[in-house]
């Protein structure tokens, strides 16, 4: 598996020949937005700076839009929803978190979670991940302090942080010092396996803006 980061909360996940695109950031957005192929993109926010599906349709790749809570089986995944809340753009919308298995790699997904309040079924269900992606920026998304209580009560085997802006941001640094991370250097792409993860516990990684 391999993980790039586009910045905010735009990522490309690819396993083998499969690409998969979460929260890829629309034409509109003030963001730099992505472009790449995708064969399913997940979108957790009716809003700009998330739903640019657009921009991942290139080539012959046209993906699959999960966009909203409930069950998916399709292309050797399967994927689950759950509808949480953001306040991100100002006014309360609904948000989705997603679990996401493939290649026995289990996900969490938690897009623009605001409060970090998860449902008790949800949190169950994105408990032990390998790989979690947390948002770090406050102002409708979790800040670095409810990031870094949410990441110790779903206990990941890896973190990610996005949302934050830019490296070296205050609040990407409040998260890493939250975690005892402050010393962790961006890497550019993480490529990693399933034994990888095993009997980690809470790693935090960091990821160059591509």
């Amino acid at each position: 598996m391999v993980i790039s980061y586009y910045g905010l909360e735009c990522f490309k996940v690819q396993q083998g020949d499969l690409v998969l695109a979460f929260n890829p950031t629309g034409k509109t957005s003030t963001h730099k937005a992505p472009r790449f192929g995708a064969d399913i993109a997940f979108v957790s926010a009716a809003h700009t700076d998330f739903n640019g599906v657009e921009n991942v349709s290139f080539g012959e790749r046209t993906p699959f839009v999960i966009q909203g809570a409930g069950e998916y089986e399709l292309k050797g995944i399967t994927a689950r929803g759950f509808a949480t809340k953001t306040t991100y753009g100002g006014e309360e919308r609904n948000n989705t978190v997603y679990k996401v298995v493939l290649e026995g790699m289990t996900l969490a997904f938690l897009g623009a979670l605001g409060d970090g309040a998860l449902s008790p079924v949800a949190k169950s269900a994105l408990e032990n991940a390998d790989i979690l992606f947390v948002p770090v920026g406050g102002s409708g998304v979790l800040d670095a302090e409810a990031a870094y209580k949410l990441t110790v009560a779903l206990s990941p085997a890896l973190i990610i942080p996005m949302h934050y802006g830019t490296e070296g941001s205050k609040e990407l640094t409040h998260f890493l010092k939250e975690c005892g991370a402050e010393k962790t250097a961006p890497v550019e792409k993480l490529t990693l396996k399933k034994k990888d993860v095993e009997g980690k516990e809470g790693e935090v990684v960091v990821l160059k803006i591509s």
